[in-house]
């Protein structure tokens, strides 16, 4: 299994990435949604088989990224406990929950 992992940042993903075990686990560093979208959709046709995004996505970024690989991958995002939402907010800011 191929797995990738983007962040969200001020990245490039041409630039900004690495990846270890013989390129099976990545990371990619993407600068919106959008690119990401674009980003995925290209890693999805070169084998990557599931993708897990930084919190910063959102569930609509999730959704973005599951429409962009054309819902034929696992993809989820992270999240963090409720119980640290003082220092999640502390270094990101207000953090996007729907739960």
């Amino acid at each position: 299994m191929k797995f990738a992992f983007l962040i969200m940042g001020n990245y490039n993903p041409l630039t900004d990435h690495a990846e270890i075990g013989g390129g099976l686990a990545q990371i990619v560093g993407v600068s919106s949604v959008e690119e990401a979208a674009r980003t995925a959709a290209r890693l999805e046709e070169a084998g990557v088989d599931c993708f897990e995004l930084c919190g910063a996505f959102g569930p609509d970024g999730a959704k973005a990224v599951i429409e962009a690989t054309g819902g034929r991958v696992p993809v989820g995002y992270v999240t963090h406990l409720r119980e640290q939402d003082v220092l999640y907010n502390r270094i990101f800011g207000d953090p996007i929950r729907e739960d």
